[in-house]
């Protein structure tokens, strides 16, 4: 098997992961989402302790990369909770595709953050993507679907931002479990105060489905590293997309969800953004190479 069909795999395997990790969060129940935040992170710090111990992986970021993990943390954990409201208020396709638009908001925090300039064409498809947002949306007065769309959103650029640090602290040579291990941790932290204060008791199905919400989240954040290990996102980060197409069938299978017409429409100019994104970033590529 090629590199690239590898990355390729790989990537599948982590859109697997997370489309069962948001329908595990959904499956819990009636639990603030700030207590499902705590234990899918908390299996997830597990996780990353041992790679860490086993990997002889050094405790450390590195001077100057301090901030950039805390920054990575902070609007990893708020994309986090927000994530965590949408898949409990709205499809689960919808919820997931919304998350997705973190890549969009990669682009606009990486022009503002890093100074990186932005094609053209990237312009084009951010604007176009956000159109596509539009439908999911379904902006109007009276219409209960907006606010949870709307954190939906805001979860979607709290990824995006987030993303955007890990291509630093990647940049600098920091290693991708520790980056996981303080996210999680942070995340841990953060959620402890809830979870003690606010805690609502749960049956041992609801446990049982927090606990393989943090496996799959774990099987997906390991994954997905492990695709980009073997190659770069402008060769297979459009595969991730097939998230939606998992999302959509256990909303079917298990939620008896349907998506409408409207939000089909807005997956379709969404990921026709993302597909133009990705076709144009490989023509560049084989170009730079001949």
């Amino acid at each position: 098997m090629s590199e690239k069909n590898k990355g390729i795999f790989y990537i599948i395997l982590a859109a697997l992961c997370f489309s069962l990790m948001s329908l595990f969060v959904r499956l819990s129940g009636d639990i603030p989402s700030m207590q499902k935040s705590f234990f899918r992170n908390l299996v997830a710090l597990i996780f990353s302790l041992f790679i860490l111990w086993k990997e002889k992986i050094p405790f450390h970021a590195g001077k100057g990369n301090t901030i950039y993990l805390i920054l990575r943390a902070a609007f990893g954990t708020l994309g986090l909770f927000c994530n965590f409201y949408a898949i409990d208020h709205l499809a689960l396709s919808d919820a997931n595709m919304l998350n997705k638009l973190s890549p969009f908001f990669a682009i606009i925090f990486s022009y503002f953050l890093l100074k990186e300039k932005v094609a053209p064409y990237q312009l084009i498809c951010v604007i176009t993507a956000f159109i596509g947002t539009l439908f999911i949306l379904r902006p109007g007065f009276g219409n209960l679907v907006t606010f949870p769309a709307l954190i939906g959103l805001l979860g979607g650029l709290g990824a995006g931002i987030a993303y955007t640090m890990v291509r630093v602290l990647s940049g600098q040579g920091v290693k991708g479990p520790f980056i996981v291990f303080f996210f999680s941790a942070f995340s841990c932290i953060v959620t402890l105060p809830f979870f003690i204060f606010n805690y609502t008791p749960m049956k041992p199905w609801q446990l049982g489905f927090l606990l393989l919400a943090g496996l799959a989240a774990s099987g997906g954040q390991f994954s997905i590293t492990a695709a980009y290990s073997h190659a770069p996102a402008k060769e297979i980060s459009v595969y991730d997309y097939t998230q939606i197409i998992f999302s959509s069938l256990w909303g079917i299978l298990f939620l008896g969800e349907l998506p409408n017409w409207m939000s089909v429409t807005g997956y379709v100019i969404i990921f026709g953004a993302s597909l133009t994104m990705f076709l144009k970033r490989q023509k560049e590529a084989q170009k730079r190479e001949n």
